[in-house]
């Protein structure tokens, strides 16, 4: 308990805001030395778009992953709009001091990815491209995956910031394969020679669904093609803590990174087959701290209520997604009407693995 006190105290974020003001600078962590620590697995939480924001990263931080990453940024917009600074990005630079914290941007010119850059660098340990989204409205734009159909660009893109910055500043491109596997070995070898310090492989192409299974094969196709000095992290149907060693081998690759799954369970790196009840009331605390909107708070707790033990009944689930559920102040009388909610502060706050009933049994019991 005292621990978690200590962890979640002080709880202001840090945002970039529109006009110059002095704020605390991150205390640098060393991303691309714990991918490249040899006596483990790196376990990353991928960024997610609308739902890796401060509140979620904050109750992953709990958990033992190593690495987390924003929601994808728009450099663009990021650069050329206030409002877009206050809204898309805050850190609590306390909370995730010892995870690497990475900053994911959208981005299709050398410009604007330096630029905001600049403004972002201080307070994250560590920048990534995009360039595996696969949505057609960030395709039409050159952005997400469409990039890896333009190597020239993104190479470009990566010379320019690592001769700018070396050192100073490290670099992740996250890619999706190509038809011609080939194509993505020789993609890798350019960003290589431009000095990029990892790449994050997604083992789909730009147009397959996730429904479909990832393509491990390919991933290590890639990984044994590539200088084995040049990290390479596998993405794609990473559920639990055992998929993690076992993709890990497969595939040859120094770090493993989750999103799917560590959405549904954030616990799924400390070995949690389900998603502990102390992890809903971390989320739940932090979301209201950092004031996340009620309709990505509900989605959270849907996903995460759904693969907790004992699983509540269909019924409800279904009282949580209700159109009566209208704010953050709803879904706390529909915790409390149902569970032992407790607060920070409380005694047994965020201590508890089961789901605590009140006045109903769970009709789903795992």
């Amino acid at each position: 308990m005292n621990e978690i006190i200590e962890l979640i105290k002080d709880n202001e974020p840090c945002r970039i805001l529109p006009y110059k003001q002095t704020y605390q600078s991150r205390t640098k962590v060393d991303v691309l030395k714990l991918i490249q620590d040899p006596t483990k697995v790196t376990k990353i939480v991928g960024p997610m778009v609308r739902y890796s924001k401060s509140s979620f990263r904050d109750t992953c931080a709990h958990f033992d992953c190593d690495i987390i990453y924003t929601p994808m940024i728009l450099a663009r917009e990021f650069i050329r709009n206030d409002m877009a600074r206050i809204s898309e990005f805050s850190t609590n630079l306390e909370n995730t001091k010892n995870k690497g914290l990475i900053v994911q941007l959208g981005v299709n010119n050398k410009e604007d990815l330096i630029r905001t850059i600049e403004l972002l660098k201080d307070y994250c340990d560590a920048f990534g491209i995009n360039s595996g989204c696969p949505i057609k409205q960030q395709n039409d734009e050159m952005i997400g995956a469409q990039l890896i159909y333009n190597p020239e660009g993104l190479i470009d893109m990566v010379r320019a910031v690592k001769s700018k910055y070396k050192e100073e500043v490290q670099l992740e491109v996250k890619i999706r394969i190509h038809d011609n596997w080939d194509q993505t070995v020789e993609l890798c070898k350019g960003l290589y020679d431009a000095n990029v310090d990892w790449i994050t492989i997604h083992g789909r192409g730009k147009n397959t669904r996730s429904s479909q299974p990832c393509n491990f094969e390919a991933i290590q196709y890639i990984r044994s093609k590539l200088p084995m000095d040049l990290p390479v992290v596998a993405n794609g149907d990473c559920f639990d803590l055992n998929d993690v060693d076992t993709i890990a081998t497969r595939c040859g690759v120094q770090g493993v990174m989750a999103v799917r799954g560590v959405l549904d369970n954030p616990a799924m790196f400390s070995g949690y087959s389900y998603t502990p009840w102390k992890a809903i009331e971390l989320i739940v605390h932090y979301s209201i701290e950092y004031g996340l909107h009620f309709a990505l708070l509900q989605h959270h707790l849907h996903c995460m209520l759904g693969n907790s033990s004992p699983k509540p009944s269909s019924a409800t689930l279904k009282k949580l997604m209700d159109t009566d559920i209208k704010s953050t102040f709803d879904i706390i009388d529909y915790l409390d009407t149902y569970f032992d909610l407790k607060r920070y502060g409380e005694s047994g706050f965020a201590e508890r693995d089961e789901v605590p009933y009140i006045g109903i049994e769970s009709t789903n019991q795992r």
